[in-house]
This record gives C-alpha cells, sequence and structure tokens, in this order.
C-alpha cells in the first residue's frame, strides 16, 4: 500500500492519467512532492529544520558561519565603493526559516555596523510557512527586511551593489533522472502499479531536448546501468538570477562537485536521495509530500551556466576551505574545560562540526561569482 500524503498521491495519479505515456516524468513527480501549493513538502506548516525536522542546514551549526560570511564581505566587498550612498543588498533566495540571515544580520551589527546601517535585506521566497518563520525570526530587523516574490525582484532590476545568497537551494530543486541502456539514453518516469497499488519507476526512451543538449554539453559518458541527474532548474535560476543583477556577486552554499566526479564510474545510482528524520534514504517514491529530496549539484553546469549569462567565476571552494581563508580558526575560544555546557564550549563545537563533518567540511561547496558593471571610458 502507497504511503505518503494522501492529497498529493491523488493529484499525481491524476497527472498520470492525463499523460499519454500513463506516467509523468520523474523531474514532474518531484517538483509536485517538494512545491505543490497545498501538499509539497517545502510548502507545508511541519518543521524541517533542525532537530524536530527531517535535515540540517549549515545555519544549524551554530552562528560562526554567518560570522565568516561576514569576515568575507570585508575582505571581498560586493557593492560599489564609488557609489558610497547607494543601499548595500544582501539578496537570500530560499531562506527557509531565516535563522542563517538572523545570525547573518546580528553578525553584521557586531562586525560591520557601516553596512549594516547601509544594509536591505530581502527575502525572496515562495513558502508561505516560510516567510511567516522569517517575519518571526527577523522581528528585530524588521526595519532592514523586505519581501519580495521572484517576479517581482526581476521586475525591480537590474540590481547593483548586491550579494545574492543562496544555502542548499540548487540541491533541492527537481532534477530529470537519466539512465543508459543498450548505447541509448533513457528518462526515469513515475506510473501506478494497479496490481500493488504503490507508485512505481518506469524507463522511457529520452525526448527532452532540452535534456538532451545538456548530456552533449555535459559529455556524460555512457555506461551502461548508470543513473545521472540533470538539473536543469537550477541553471535556469542562475541565468536568470545573473541577468537580474547589475553589479555584484552570487554566492552559492550546497553540497555537490565538479561533472568528473559526480558523474565518475563508482557513481552508478546518481546521487539522489531523501532526508526522513535525519535518515538518508533511497526511496524517492516511499513518502510522497512526507520527505526532502535532493541530488548533489553539478558545479561545472553552474559555472558554465553563470559564463554564459555574463557572471566570472572567482571562486570554488569547499566549504573548509571557505570557513579556514575567512579566519575561522580564529574564533575557537578558551574557556573552562570543566564546563561543557558553557557558551565557548558551545561554539567551540560548532566550529568543530563545521571543519570535520563529512557532510559539512568537504562535500559543501562555495561557488562565488561576480558580475562587474561596465562603466563609460
Amino acid at each position: 500500500m502507497q504511503q505518503g500524503k494522501p492529497g498529493l498521491i491523488q493529484v499525481i495519479r491524476q497527472q498520470m492519467e492525463s499523460a499519454p505515456e500513463q506516467a509523468i516524468t520523474f523531474r514532474d513527480y518531484m517538483e509536485l512532492c517538494l512545491y505543490h501549493p497545498e501538499f509539497g513538502y517545502y510548502m507545508s506548516e511541519e518543521i524541517k529544520l533542525g532537530k524536530e525536522g527531517d535535515f540540517y542546514t549549515g545555519s544549524f551549526i551554530g552562528g560562526v558561519l554567518a560570522e565568516t560570511v561576514v569576515e568575507w564581505m570585508l575582505k571581498e566587498p560586493f557593492w560599489d565603493k564609488e557609489a558610497p550612498h547607494e543601499p548595500i543588498r544582501i539578496i537570500e533566495w530560499g531562506g527557509g526559516s531565516g535563522r542563517f540571515a538572523k545570525q547573518l544580520l546580528d553578525a553584521l551589527i557586531v562586525q560591520a555596523p557601516d553596512i549594516y546601517s547601509r544594509l536591505e535585506y530581502i527575502s525572496i521566497e515562495s513558502s508561505g510557512s516560510h516567510r511567516r518563520l522569517q517575519e518571526e525570526a527577523l522581528a528585530a530587523h524588521a526595519a532592514k527586511l523586505r519581501f519580495l516574490t521572484a517576479d517581482d525582484w526581476y521586475e525591480e532590476g537590474p540590481w547593483r551593489s548586491v550579494l545574492l545568497f543562496s544555502n542548499e537551494l540548487p540541491d533541492a530543486f527537481p532534477v530529470h533522472r537519466i539512465v543508459a541502456r543498450d548505447g541509448a539514453w533513457y528518462e526515469i518516469y513515475v506510473c501506478w502499479d494497479a496490481e500493488l497499488s504503490a507508485l512505481k519507476e518506469i524507463e522511457l526512451p529520452l525526448k527532452n531536448a532540452a535534456v538532451q543538449a545538456y548530456l552533449h554539453d555535459e559529455a556524460l559518458p555512457m555506461r551502461d546501468g548508470q543513473q545521472f541527474e540533470v538539473n536543469l532548474a537550477a541553471l535556469s535560476w542562475l541565468k536568470s538570477v545573473a541577468l537580474g543583477i547589475g553589479q555584484g556577486t552570487v554566492m552559492t552554499i550546497d553540497y555537490g562537485d565538479v561533472r568528473e566526479e559526480l558523474y565518475a564510474a563508482h557513481r552508478m545510482r546518481g546521487t539522489l536521495l531523501c532526508y526522513w528524520k535525519h535518515q538518508a534514504e533511497d526511496a524517492p517514491l516511499s513518502r510522497p509530500g512526507e520527505q526532502d529530496m535532493t541530488a548533489h549539484v553539478n558545479f561545472s553546469s553552474l559555472i558554465r551556466a553563470g559564463e554564459e549569462a555574463g557572471l566570472t567565476s572567482s571562486q570554488l571552494l569547499t566549504q573548509k576551505q571557505f570557513l579556514v581563508e575567512n579566519g575561522l580558526l580564529l574564533k575557537l575560544q578558551d574557556h573552562d574545560a570543566r564546563d561543557p555546557f558553557s557558551p565557548a564550549a558551545k561554539r567551540n563545537r560548532a566550529i568543530r562540526q563545521l571543519l570535520i563533518s563529512d557532510q559539512m567540511s568537504e562535500l559543501f561547496k562555495v561557488l562565488i561569482q561576480k558580475k562587474e558593471e561596465a562603466r563609460p571610458e
């Protein structure tokens, strides 16, 4: 018997019944599971971040990540120095609970009050429940905060003196899943098995021209039986973002790698994972609407997409490299070792976790891309 949100399962089956193949692409299935306005996982009121939810993000490992981002800002200013009276804008796309935004704004008050005084913090958030959480978390910074829809943000552009920041955003975009069979490409679809009263996967010949172009551009190897994820939504998002910026920086923090690693021979099943109560599972059909689904980000393709839209890629670092290069080790504090619950002890543990955790150190990457405004000579 199929588990998951009954209302969402009904929506999925209705879409299948109206499709010629009596099936929908995995990409469309994933989009419904995560983003359906009523039943989508990210759109629900249920807690999804922290100890009570299904996954952690870097913002939950203490405020030191935010403090380190501020240190980077001071070293690498993204605003126009020739326009000292122009607002400095940080735009966070998909800010979740608002916890990172609060940590960043709190850190700016202490570490960079001059920046804070000129700051406008803009949140682009599609989830109503997340927006409400952000309003609560950022109440102390309400005068600095503005919410925009993606459409409004594009209409108000091009933006200058802007840092567009995201933390674990592209990994949550819906992906096509592709598999090589007997020298040909197939796409994974989801259909309904009436006998089992459950969802199941099937493979159909690939016919999506945009996916075919991606496979060609990325020069994916055709190993029989190997699965790949194709995240066209991430590329479209980054290109749109780049076109909306007149001058500034895009910082993307997420887990993933370059194409050579993501599509290596040891990854025969791809990178798609589901998260349920902090447990990683390879069962995307098991709980539609009740679990997170993610796929590793192809940073090579993000770099290429950004360059095509006018961004230059200044750095691709592991999160550990980024943290160390921007002074994280200097934030370790001496403390009374007899009190493991003191603020200093808790802070030091957060720093150690950011540096030594498998997920938070090497797997996570920081991509920094810039756009300089052309000035008349």
